[in-house]
């Protein structure tokens, strides 16, 4: 069974960093496109950023651009979104997904497996 648990996520100040991370179980997941998706309450589901399964090529949403890194841990069993100055319009749920399809895809239905997620809360 096909498990993906993100952790990371909490309350920050703007201009704070968080490191996100997605550990799979099931799957082997450097062998996958890697996700992550941001739902913030009444907004549309938003891709923020992916990781192809041969690392590159890497793609970034322009709302976390120069403010985001995403990389795949040395045991290539995570991938970690890296993200510094935060803003309160980063908010939301941070969902990792994995895809077969090779290459980034922000297209949801391209992914097969998606993780609950983990909550960034952005708030002075």
């Amino acid at each position: 069974q096909v498990q993906l648990v993100e952790s990371g996520g909490g309350l920050v100040q703007p201009g704070g960093s968080l490191r996100l991370s997605c550990t799979a179980s099931g799957l082997t997941l450097d062998w996958y496109t890697v996700g992550w998706f941001r739902q913030a309450p009444g907004k549309e589901r938003e891709a923020v950023s992916c990781i192809s399964g041969s690392d590159e090529p890497r793609h970034y949403a322009d709302s976390v651009k120069d403010r985001g890194t995403i990389s795949r841990s040395d045991d290539k069993k995570s991938v970690i979104l890296q993200l510094n100055d935060l803003k309160p319009e980063d908010t939301g749920t941070y969902v990792c997904a994995t895809s077969q399809v090779w290459g980034c895809t922000n297209i949801p239905s391209s992914y097969d497996y998606w993780g609950r997620g983990t909550q960034i809360t952005v708030s002075s």
